[in-house]
């Protein structure tokens, strides 16, 4: 497998972003090894919030609650995905697997980081990761967070806008990462802020990762992913693990997910759920504060 590495300079003047980056060489599943990355704020002896961020942003896009959990009492750690943010970019589409995706994160968090009694907050494929970590260990997770995302199984069409976003994010000459995050914000980003997002990828071979992601997501009942999916969605239903669903009031791709997970879940019934008023797909941008404080909230009441 051919990896490319970021260089740190893109990354030397991130606004609101000075946590240093961690790092890990785990197995990348191909013979070798690749570099995984992660940012950590709170006290480290606390129980871990691991915040999964999805496509195609990476772990910038929790500077605004990482503060806010922090202060709370809460060791926050936010991981790049591998293709994203500062961890290894595998140079071919052919090198992501969902499965390879579910794998990596599980090395980082249990393996490396060795964390228990998790809150998950997951938001776009962090949960897609997330939600079958969460069902396939679920010793190692005490409360999850769900917020603008889902589990496809394939069994269920996929919105005619997340289609015409996976036509754009493959097709597109020259992927602009920071154009992407901004049209999934209701809220304008700064000049440096989508400098930020544009950051971990100085040029198109290092966007496999962005790229191959939507094709990853089972969309048909037969999809490789799907029976996995299928099994992790009945476990979640299943499950008493707390459950907070903090969906936005403005998510076209997912936003028709919140009721089902309150429904569905077990471990979400008897909650109030809240919805995150002015905010699009990304609501860690446009309303993370007010994220933020849902989840303290929830972590006091539970």
């Amino acid at each position: 497998m051919e990896k490319l590495r970021t260089p740190d300079a893109r990354f030397a003047a991130l606004p609101d972003f000075g946590y240093p980056p961690q790092y890990a060489e785990i197995d990348d599943l191909d013979g070798g090894t690749l570099r995984i990355a992660w940012v950590e704020d709170g006290p480290a002896d606390s129980d871990p919030i691991l915040m999964l961020h999805g496509e195609p942003s990476w772990s910038f896009l929790y500077r605004k609650m990482m503060p806010i959990l922090a202060a709370a009492g809460h060791r926050v750690i936010c991981p790049d995905l591998v293709g994203f943010g500062r961890s290894d970019k595998p140079a071919s589409r052919e090198d992501h697997s969902y499965a390879r995706h579910v794998e990596w994160i599980r090395t980082l968090a249990f393996d490396v980081l060795e964390l228990r009694n998790v809150t998950l907050v997951c938001q776009d494929w962090g949960g897609l990761i997330g939600l079958r970590l969460a069902a396939e260990q679920p010793d190692r997770f005490g409360r999850i967070v769900v917020a603008n995302t889902g589990l496809p199984t394939g069994d269920v069409p996929m919105p005619e806008v997340w289609w015409r976003f996976r036509e754009a994010i493959q097709g597109a000459p020259e992927l602009n990462v920071g154009w992407f995050v901004q049209s999934g914000c209701r809220t304008p980003l700064s000049d440096e802020v989508r400098a930020a997002y544009d950051a971990p990828f100085p040029d198109d071979a290092h966007c496999a990762g962005p790229r191959a992601m939507p094709s990853l997501i089972p969309t048909a009942p037969d999809d490789p992913a799907a029976p996995a999916n299928r099994a992790a969605w009945a476990a979640l239903c299943a499950s008493p693990t707390p459950m907070l669903v903090a969906f936005s009031d403005g998510d076209p791709i997912t936003g028709a997910m919140a009721p089902i997970f309150i429904r569905e879940m077990r471990g979400a019934r008897g909650r109030e759920h809240p919805v995150i008023g002015g905010a699009g797909h990304f609501l860690q941008e446009d309303a993370g504060e007010e994220f933020a404080r849902q989840i303290v909230a929830f972590l006091r009441s539970v």
